[in-house]
């Protein structure tokens, strides 16, 4: 076999010498336009599992490596004049121009040919090659000249970072949060050597525009930089390499290869910097290449083999950059928290860390942020606390009312069942204000017959220790549908019921069309939920859930999708706000107790409720006296493409309580305890509702 190379990073130079390991009688050719000794960026890091990999592909390579590795255990946070060290976190780096110059011998050695200096401009340059490998990066030629087929999807992240080096010694990964006149700063930082450490700087782009780094030359931000951090620096400098504001790109595509050409590395995808995995994705497709390519004789059954194998790992570490780069790029939002449990929501930013692994990590660390979140939730001095449950298990104060833990259960119709659970709260099913208000026929109304039947359940739920929510909405234009068990919003056949919404649209093609409401019967509905309210008061319910959610009547008034109207009620999101919130006034003025909104948080179709008008609903609803804020998600129109991956909902929560300021209920696939203790640890939500 004849190998082009295009690109001599650490992918392409790792291929290179992969392969002709395999099968010394291959020609192998790596072009790279950079001289051998330049190289830009500082250190790389990988993680125990990488060099697992890497001491299996070529253990000659790896133990050479293994000689320049700078290790660590170690992630130090700095946040608010407090410095929070959690250990259990196994880390190495090293230095890229050591590496590189590494692998370069490496290939040498083996009779791989490296052409440096060379600008490689058309690939047809090697057209006698029997697999050209594109590692040349996000913007190579390789990606740019089959972008038709590859279809690349490139997110641009609106934060803005620079990459330096600099002379400070480290022991630990170490995050710092800094905020001047300008905006909020933070630094991720690494060691790869014993002098010197890798110092990544990102802000908001209007941080960035203020201090006036625009126009800065590298010098002018070494300077700025330098000021900014100099505590944690302590007098030591910041070190450029063409270090250059940029935004990060985050690079997709559908495909990596075509014919006999075939992307790696960067040329195939990037994932965002703060997990740190670019380096170790790039050499594990190497890996993965080469060991396709010696498993068939056909090539493209190869590179199909490898592309199948490893797109699966890439989109998996992608989604998980994208959650670390989404809490930077929004890190201000916790600026209230408490150093531990900011320090905590960091450390489980990517999902990749839970609250039980943490545990293992490191004990003393989830020890004091129990001990922490046991202290607040009781109204203890802090410190006063040392031994605590975890999360899940603290008290919830809401109102005049005290949850005895942070679970909920949504009881469905068997309440007698769920007061078996020990939740500390139960939540009933979907109960109408009215017969035209009910989903199907089976949708219990709150009338005298169900008000009884709930104030016995609502006793031994009280009996249990737990406490009763009830679910109180109307179906709209969702109503009139058969049970469940025959089907999904399949609607009646016969003995159905007239529906009523903010416009005559039809929930699916073969629903029954309703009835656009007059003002009349804003009117009547606003009346009959507030007597609903004060039937539910005498229920002995704890807690009353207005249900302005999944496409039902409050949830379509919300949704430009389901409002169409040209009033008072239609058009902007006060307008389209302006129903529910007077449901809202007048149900507040019959019920004394804590009131929960379950809202949609996003409609998952386009031009529909996000989550940006989402937090916007939330401030409202508690301007109005919400106390409570049940998100979840889709179900506005039926045509809604559904993303329920676990813990699905948290997102929503998360950004509602933080900028917001109001108590969420979590929900979405929340199936564990160390789901529950991991969000309530992290500040995402103040209760969770468990899937059973």
């Amino acid at each position: 076999m004849r190998y082009a190379v295009i690109g001599g990073g650490p992918a392409g130079l790792y291929f290179a010498l992969l392969a002709k390991r395999a099968n010394p009688a291959d020609e192998v050719l790596v072009a790279e336009r950079n001289p051998p000794d330049a190289t830009f960026g500082w250190g790389v890091v990988f993680s125990e599992e990488t060099l697992g990999a890497l001491r299996d592909a070529d253990y000659e390579t790896y133990n050479e490596i293994a000689q320049s590795f700078a290790r660590w255990n170690a992630i130090d946070i700095y946040y608010r004049d407090a410095k929070i060290r959690s250990r259990g976190h196994v880390f190495t780096g090293i230095s890229r121009k050591v590496l590189l110059n590494l692998l370069q011998r490496r290939c040498q050695a083996l009779g791989v040919r490296i052409d440096f200096e060379r600008e490689v401009r058309d690939i047809n340059e090697f057209a006698g090659a029997d697999l050209i490998i594109g590692a040349d990066g996000v913007n190579g030629l390789v990606r740019r000249t089959f972008a038709e087929v590859f279809k690349p999807q490139i997110a641009v992240h609106p934060t803005k970072y620079v990459w330096f080096g600099s002379d400070l010694p480290l022991d630990a990964f170490t995050f710092i949060f800094r905020e001047n006149e300008h905006g909020l700063f933070q630094v991720h930082a690494y060691p790869f050597d014993a002098r010197t450490c890798t110092f990544i700087v990102e802000c908001p782009e209007d941080a960035w525009r203020r201090a006036g780094l625009e126009s800065a030359s590298e010098a002018d931000s070494i300077a700025y930089c330098q000021d900014l951090f100099q505590p944690e620096l302590r007098g030591r400098r910041l070190m450029s390499n063409r270090s250059l504001w940029i935004n990060f790109v985050t690079l997709r595509q559908e495909s990596w290869h075509q014919g006999n050409v075939v992307v790696l590395g960067d040329a195939a995808h990037t994932a965002h910097f703060s997990i740190g995995s670019g380096t170790k994705l790039a050499m594990e497709d190497s890996i993965a290449l080469v060991d396709a390519l010696r498993r068939h004789h056909d090539l493209n059954a190869a590179l199909n083999d490898y592309e199948m194998e490893r797109q699966p790992v890439v989109e998996r570490f992608q989604e998980a950059a994208l959650e670390s780069s989404s809490y930077f790029e929004h890190v201000s939002r916790y600026a209230a928290f408490d150093p531990r449990q900011f320090a905590f929501n960091l450390l489980t930013r990517s999902r990749r860390i839970t609250y039980v692994n943490l545990t293992q990590r490191d004990p003393e660390l989830v020890r004091t942020v129990d001990s922490w979140f046991s202290a607040a939730a009781t109204g203890s001095p802090d410190g006063a606390v040392r031994l605590s449950p975890p999360p899940m298990f603290a008290p919830f104060r809401i109102g005049g009312m005290t949850l005895s833990n942070r679970v909920a259960i949504a009881a469905g119709s068997d309440l007698e069942a769920a007061a078996r659970t020990g939740a500390g709260l139960v939540l009933t099913e979907f109960v109408s204000v009215s017969e035209d208000g009910r989903i199907t026929p089976q949708t219990p109304v709150i009338d005298r017959s169900y008000q009884e039947a709930l104030r016995l359940a609502a006793d031994r739920i009280h009996q249990s220790g737990g406490r009763v929510a009830l679910q109180l909405g109307h179906a709209g234009r969702r109503g009139s549908m058969r049970p469940s068990s025959e089907g999904v919003d399949r609607p009646l056949l016969r003995g159905g019921w007239r529906l009523i919404a903010p416009s005559p649209i039809a929930y699916t093609p073969r629903a029954a069309l309703p009835r656009a409401m007059a003002a009349r019967d804003i009117a009547h509905i606003v009346k009959v939920f507030e007597a609903s309210a004060q039937a539910a008061a005498s229920c002995a319910v704890d807690l009353l859930e207005l249900n302005m959610a999944h496409g039902y009547l409050l949830a379509s008034f919300i949704s430009p999708l389901a409002n169409h109207r040209t009033d008072e009620y239609g058009g902007s999101l006060e307008n389209r706000m302006r129903f529910p919130l007077q449901v809202l006034d007048a149900v507040r003025t019959g019920w004394p107790r804590p009131l929960m909104l379950r809202i949609s948080a996003s409609d998952w179709f386009p031009g529909g409720i996000d989550l940006d008008e989402a937090v916007e609903i939330g401030r409202l609803l508690k301007a109005h006296g919400a106390d409570l804020i049940h998100p979840v998600m889709g179900q506005t129109v039926w045509e809604s493409r559904a993303d329920y991956r676990r813990l699905f909902g948290v997102p929503a929560s998360d950004r509602i309580r933080n900028e917001a300021g109001i108590p969420t209920l979590a929900s979405g696939y929340v199936s564990t305890s160390d789901d529950v203790n991991t969000i309530l640890a992290a500040g995402r939500a103040d209760l969770c509702l468990l899937d059973l």
